[in-house]
């Protein structure tokens, strides 16, 4: 079956699987363990130049050297760099916007219930 808008549609999303996404390139720039494991994965000999040229913030290998370097002067590559230059969300910062907060108030209220406890008790 088709998809809704043409053959071409799904291809881009076979194609994503493929990209690391942001949060694992920021991964990958924090720790070089975290790169290793990544480029342990692929098998060098399936790698462009056997993987020599590989640009971490975008996630490509390169054939040559000479590509590499065109590609670290354009558009693409520069936009890639200056989004991993902003740090990327947790997942406790993203429960806390959407109202997931794990203080749910019940602490505050049972030092104030001790409090006047002991209070009484007095």
């Amino acid at each position: 079956m088709p998809a809704i808008r043409g053959t071409q549609s799904k291809r881009k999303a076979r194609r994503y699987a493929a990209i690391r996404d942001i949060d694992q390139i920021h991964d990958d720039m924090k720790s070089r363990r975290h790169l290793e494991k990544h480029l342990e994965t692929m098998a060098p000999e399936d790698l462009p130049a056997m993987g020599l040229h590989y640009c971490i913030p975008c996630a490509k290998h390169y054939s040559d050297e000479t590509n590499f370097t065109r590609h670290t002067k354009g558009k693409p590559h520069k936009r890639r760099v200056k989004q991993l230059q902003e740090e990327p969300y947790s997942q406790k910062e993203a429960e806390a916007a959407v109202g997931l907060t794990t203080d749910n108030g019940r602490k505050k209220e049972d030092e104030d219930m001790t409090v006047e406890l002991e209070d009484e008790v007095k």
